[in-house]
């Protein structure tokens, strides 16, 4: 029997009240706590649970991500792993839960509920009614992954229903993902059972999901960042929100995580206790995740912080494990196996051209919107050479292309606005919700250098500059490293630079590019089959 003793004062935020007292841990759970008038400099607090997070986009594993995680207070995610599934299918979510299960940390993994995402994309796998009744059988998963096929829920398509009927009778919660879905389909909507959004991008919207009974997470990731429009919310409305950050690059994830949410809410002058609501605990009772609250007989999963002013990590404990002390890991690190679904020739700069006759031509824009997954629809007069539209630096418009990943097949072409570039190019493996290669350039040369450093690496982002590619590989599914998280973040930092250093202001690049290919979210997007009407959820024309 294992047991130890940890003093400070305690926040039990389920009894709004802070006091100094000592817990003891016996075998991985708190076996008591008792009171006392000891005078601390420190405070002892449950940990914090990201509400939503694809691990994936952080490129590290399972495991990785965990080790960069608790530094900063973290010791559980609600994480969905349709990443990964849209490329290898169950095998994929089989491979998060093994990999996850290597480390102290309560990873809350869900059945992906909508691959492939649309039947407008190329995806690499399918996951069936069959396979999601099977993955939720599973103890370990918790939930069914955001419904993003809201059109088949409010059509009462059978599949959709199916998904949703499974995750009822194995008394698992419904994940909700529906931009703009506001009044009676709302309504429709969340009464199907889905019971969460993330992706309600002003308080209005949000609003009207509330009132209707579905929790709302403030989403805050590396380019959809909606803290701002809905943190005003949290003070009437704290029982029935949480953090997440959906999407995060590992540069962001070694600066932190939902600590710094709770240190900008805090910054704000709302109310501790609600603060901590939502960072804390809502999630862990909406999910059932096996995450201790700080209560006897619950497991040992706590942080231990400053003061209430900074509110610095001092230390992280998970089952009663000390897993980071002072800012440092102590989640040793693994290597993990790759597992991938890559088969692509490389691509030739004749392959990103758009024939037209004349001497200029019309084309439709996407315009990204920094911080936003959603884009813009805009129509722009772009110069036509030797039978070829080109790029209009002047103008802001730069080339979009869509390779398909999985078997060779016709380059899907666009163009895009706020990339910024004045030359060379991007591409990246990570293009949700497929995961085919995207691409961003100011001509074709570069542009085809970029992708043939992804397809040399089968899988990566990389960065083409004065003719020279610079590629972090992705090897596992094309979507994650198996290499150290600090290294892996290290990298793409520099990548991310070298990004900038072509002329974009965007705030991350790589994570809005990898967006573009996102179907389910308007106005404008590109998959490997052509240019998509959000609105319309049809294909249209280029020119």
């Amino acid at each position: 029997m294992k047991t130890f003793e940890v003093s400070g004062n305690l926040i039990d935020i389920l009894q709004q009240s802070i006091y100094p007292a000592t817990i003891q841990v016996t075998d991985g759970r708190i076996s008591s706590i008792t009171p006392n008038e000891n005078v601390y400099d420190q405070y002892l607090l449950p940990g914090f649970v990201d509400a939503h997070v694809h691990v994936e986009s952080s490129m590290l594993t399972p495991s990785q991500f965990a080790r960069l995680a608790v530094v900063h207070g973290t010791v559980a995610t609600v994480s969905d792993p349709h990443e990964i599934a849209n490329v290898l299918g169950v095998e994929g979510v089989e491979y998060m839960l093994k990999n996850g299960k290597e480390v102290p940390f309560k990873f809350c993994f869900g059945a992906p509920s909508c691959v492939p995402a649309t039947t407008f994309e190329t995806a690499g796998a399918t996951v069936s009614v069959a396979d999601v009744e099977a993955l939720l059988a599973k103890p370990e998963v918790l939930y069914l992954t955001e419904m993003m096929n809201f059109p088949g829920v409010l059509h009462e398509q059978p599949d959709v229903m199916a998904k949703i009927a499974a995750a009822k009778r194995a008394g698992k919660p419904v994940d909700g993902h529906a931009p703009g879905l506001r009044g009676k389909d709302a309504q429709k909507y969340i009464a199907a059972g889905i019971s969460t959004d993330h992706e309600c991008f002003t308080a209005e919207e949000a609003q009207d999901k509330l009132q209707y009974g579905m929790q709302i997470l403030i989403r805050e990731g590396s380019a959809a960042r909606n803290f701002d429009a809905l943190i005003p919310l949290l003070d009437e409305h704290y029982e029935k929100m949480m953090f997440c950050s959906d999407d995060k690059h590992p540069d962001n994830l070694v600066e932190g995580h939902i600590n710094v949410l709770v240190k900008r809410a805090l910054a704000l002058k709302l109310d501790l206790f609600k603060v901590l609501r939502v960072a804390c605990v809502n999630p862990v009772l909406h999910y059932k995740i096996p995450a201790g609250l700080l209560r006897v007989g619950d497991p040992a999963d706590f942080i231990i912080i400053d003061d209430l002013n900074y509110f610095n990590i001092l230390s992280t404990y998970i089952d009663g494990a000390l897993v980071a002390d002072k800012g440092v890991t102590l989640i040793d690190s693994i290597v993990a196996p790759v597992i991938n679904n890559f088969d692509c020739i490389p691509s030739i700069p004749s392959d990103f051209w758009i024939p037209a006759s004349g001497d200029t031509i019309t084309v439709k824009v996407i315009e990204a919107l920094d911080g936003q997954l959603i884009t813009n629809s805009l129509q722009e007069t772009l110069p036509v050479r030797d039978g070829v539209v080109s790029t209009s630096v002047e103008k802001d418009v730069l080339k979009l292309a869509v390779v398909n990943r999985y078997h060779p097949a016709p380059v899907a072409l666009g163009f895009i606005r706020n990339f910024g570039f004045s030359h060379g190019a991007i591409a990246s493996s990570v293009a949700h919700d497929s995961h085919n290669i995207i691409a961003v350039g100011v001509d074709d040369v570069s542009i085809s250098l970029a992708v043939n450093a992804v397809i040399a690496e089968r899988g990566g982002v990389s960065v083409v500059r004065d003719g020279v590619a610079s590629v972090l590989p992705l090897p596992v599914a094309g979507l994650m490293s198996n290499l150290d998280g600090y290294e892996v973040a290290a990298r793409y930092s520099e990548l991310d630079a070298a990004a900038k250093a072509l002329g974009s202001q965007l705030g991350a690049p790589f994570m809005t590019l990898s967006f573009m290919a996102l179907l389910v979210i308007p106005h404008l997007k590109l998959s490997d089959l052509g240019l998509f009407d959000g609105d319309t959820f049809s294909f249209t024309n280029v020119i």
